[in-house]
């Protein structure tokens, strides 16, 4: 946690309207919390309104699930303030929270990860890792479905929770995620969405399995020719049609995903390899539309 002595001002983010708003709790609830339980805004610079840094958000967000989850606001303060920064990469309690199916624990365990350390960071080395580790115990020994599924919502509801949505400006070129028709593994987009958020972009996520004619659809509803990222966890749902579809409505096209990988792609088509690699090409052609 970040010492009142060595409050940083730049990590003050959030102020307490947002806090409020994003948690869905009122202002004079975070107000008492602070007054009650030392639960606020954890530096203050003279002249200045307190801000929330990533740290005391975090803290926030675990005593609201606690209190959620039906712990009396005292206990839950005390397991709040007493709850340290992750370390980044640490798998250990998100598998043991999910064979627990405790998704109370998840939630607070990505979300502390994801205000402290960002998307791009949270998913390729907590995430990534962790479902790594799910799947290959499937593998082994099969079941872990239920923990597979569970973490998948807590990335998600982590994901909305934690990372702000930015205002649309007008001249910023639209941008539409989709998983292709029969792709149904839609977490990769969500978390593309929210790394886009972070760098201030906003973009319309379309969710799984999207027909390649809903998708034409989707496209004639924009002003300009949007960018749109098509998204397939497998070969047998990386189509071409998704990709006639897409060239046709849009200014530029990029495919990403696994079942890309080795497709016959058109001419001026490239396939995005990482998250890091989307949200850069995504950047340079907003920057230059």
């Amino acid at each position: 946690m970040t010492g009142r002595g060595d409050f940083d001002e730049a990590a003050a983010e959030y102020t307490v309207g947002v806090v409020a708003s994003r948690l869905g709790i009122p202002v004079a609830t975070l107000r008492s919390w602070n007054r009650r339980y030392g639960l606020g805004p954890s530096g203050h610079m003279p002249g200045r309104h307190r801000h929330y840094a990533p740290d005391d958000l975090a803290m926030i967000e675990r005593m609201v699930d606690l209190v959620r989850a039906g712990a009396s606001p005292a206990s839950a303060a005390r397991a709040a303030r007493a709850t340290v920064a992750p370390v980044l990469g640490d798998v250990a309690p998100v598998l043991a929270a999910g064979r627990r199916l405790d998704g109370v624990e998840l939630l607070a365990t990505i979300s502390a990860h994801l205000a402290r350390y960002g998307v791009v960071a949270t998913w390729n080395r907590l995430c990534r890792p962790a479902f790594a580790e799910i799947v290959g115990r499937q593998a082994r020994d099969g079941g872990f479905i239920d923990v597979e599924h569970l973490l998948s919502w807590a990335v998600a509801t982590s994901l909305h929770r934690t990372v702000a949505m930015p205002g649309r400006r007008a001249e910023h070129r639209a941008i539409v995620l989709a998983c292709t028709a029969d792709e149904n593994h839609a977490l990769p987009l969500e978390v593309l969405r929210a790394a886009l958020a972070e760098r201030g972009l906003v973009a319309v996520f379309l969710g799984p399995s999207m027909p390649d004619s809903a998708l034409t659809e989707a496209l004639s509803r924009h002003d300009r020719p949007p960018l749109v990222v098509l998204w397939s966890q497998s070969v047998p749902t990386a189509r071409a049609g998704a990709i006639r579809a897409a060239t046709a409505g849009s200014s530029c096209v990029l495919p990403a995903g696994p079942g890309w990988y080795g497709s016959d792609l058109p001419a001026g088509v490239r396939h995005v390899n990482s998250l890091e690699d989307a949200v850069e090409q995504i950047v340079g052609v907003v920057a230059g539309s």
